[in-house]
């Protein structure tokens, strides 16, 4: 009987190497060890894109087990598989002869499973030959399309800072997928949802406040103030050690660092890098390279980083803040639980402070204050980047200034978080009235 299981194995691509535990497919066959290979090419990828890459392909040897005898070619089974993730494997009548009963998939996540299938097909492409039947082999484009490709090709080459020393082939597009997802819907949400300010200093004041002991979260309240004038994401406050801190006495403010979390610059000396210094120290890893399910992971958006020891420093608006700051974090050092780890925030028993039990604290507080909680609200922690990246461009800092504040590679990244809402336009409509 055919199955597929997921798994996790350590795995050595060869005596002279560490292992790296990757997740693996199994099927009645045995390990698919091609694709074991193929996520050790990509390991120093994030876990999120290993594990959708490992559901793509997933979802595609469960498709071609259930139609197993059904297409006369690989491209063919393809096209049908990239079908059944649009419009779903279940008929009119509620039956599926293939006993997938798959729903539709948003075209959005058919182009991203779609785009994994084709990496690892490349992979294979690379290792055994173009010669070989190809899952989705490249076809000759047409000339409008060759052209809307060379259109991406120079809007994205634009933002390069060397890129006048690339010199692409003139045939470099002139060849396209076979197979295509789904055209994406243009989408301007109307929403990017910033957390309520007026509602944002009752959330501060009651939202982490035991009303039976009376006592403030102090913890809980300092990742919100970072977040809200700091800009911070909240899986890059997990990775903050108490010595990336530093006190301006002359100004009585505390400087925040994040570090890239295994190769930014050691606390102490003696070590290469921070992987090398957690292990040794800690027998820990750093926190994005644990399992998506493990209590200590916390992801790395690979932000822009402006110190030599590979980190970035915060940057607080309004700069009154940074003071409260300093106050807010004497407070919560002078309750913080110490534990066998070098990181800021601990939770009561000392360890870690994990971003699922931070999560679920920061939901309560919402509720606490009346307010509902989630994305679509504008009270999901990442609102408070919205915020801040907002309040920026209302005191009129320049796109490049954003940029800079919010530590994005690309200076058009920003511009989401720039956005006025409907509200925003309808206020402007009012004034304008005549």
């Amino acid at each position: 009987m055919a199955y597929i299981l997921k798994r996790r194995v350590d795995y050595k691509a060869n005596q002279s190497v560490l292992a790296v535990s990757l997740p693996v497919l199994i099927t009645d066959k045995g390990i698919l060890v091609s694709h074991l290979r193929f996520l050790y090419t990509k390991r120093n990828k994030s876990q999120s894109w290993l594990e959708r890459n490992v559901f793509a392909v997933e979802q595609l040897l469960k498709f071609m087990n259930a139609h197993s005898s059904t297409f006369t070619s690989a491209t063919e089974l393809l096209r049908s598989f990239v079908d059944v993730l649009c419009f779903g494997s279940i008929d009119d009548s509620q039956n599926d002869p293939s006993n997938l009963y798959w729903s539709p998939r948003k075209v959005e996540d058919v182009n991203v499973l779609l785009s994994h299938i084709n990496c690892y097909c490349d992979y294979l492409d690379e290792i055994y030959g173009y010669d070989l039947p190809n899952l989705n082999p490249l076809r000759k484009a047409t000339r409008a399309e060759e052209r809307m490709r060379w259109c991406a090709y120079y809007k994205r080459e634009s933002n390069c800072f060397l890129n006048h020393l690339s010199n692409p082939s003139k045939n470099r597009f002139e060849m396209i997928r076979s197979i295509q997802g789904p055209m994406n819907h243009l989408l301007s949400i109307e929403s990017v949802n910033r957390f309520p300010e007026e509602h944002f200093q009752r959330f501060l004041k009651y939202g982490f406040l035991n009303h039976r002991t009376r006592e403030v979260d102090f913890g809980c309240v300092l990742i919100v103030m970072l977040m809200h004038y700091g800009g911070l994401r909240l899986s890059e406050c997990f990775h903050i050690y108490i010595r990336d801190i530093t006190i301006d006495v002359k100004n009585s403010t505390a400087i925040f660092s994040v570090f890239h979390p295994s190769d930014g610059a050691s606390p102490e000396l003696g070590f290469s890098n921070r992987r090398e210094y957690l292990n040794t120290r800690f027998r820990q890893k750093p926190r994005n390279e644990y399992q998506r399910s493990h209590r200590l992971y916390s992801g790395w958006k690979q932000p822009l980083l402006t110190n030599k020891n590979l980190s970035f420093d915060v940057m607080i608006f309004p700069n009154n803040k940074a003071k409260e700051l300093a106050w807010l974090l004497e407070q919560y050092l002078a309750v913080r639980i110490t534990g066998n780890h070098p990181y800021l925030f601990t939770n009561s028993n000392g360890d870690p402070e994990s971003k699922k039990n931070f999560i679920q604290k920061y939901k309560r507080g919402v509720e606490r204050i009346g307010l509902d909680a989630g994305k679509c609200f504008g009270t999901s922690p990442h609102s408070h980047r919205h915020s801040y990246g907002y309040s920026l461009n209302q005191a009129g800092f320049n796109q490049l200034e954003i940029q800079k504040a919010m530590h994005h590679k690309s200076n058009f990244s920003c511009l989401v978080y720039l956005k006025p809402n409907d509200t925003d336009i309808r206020n402007i409509m009012r004034k304008n009235d005549i």
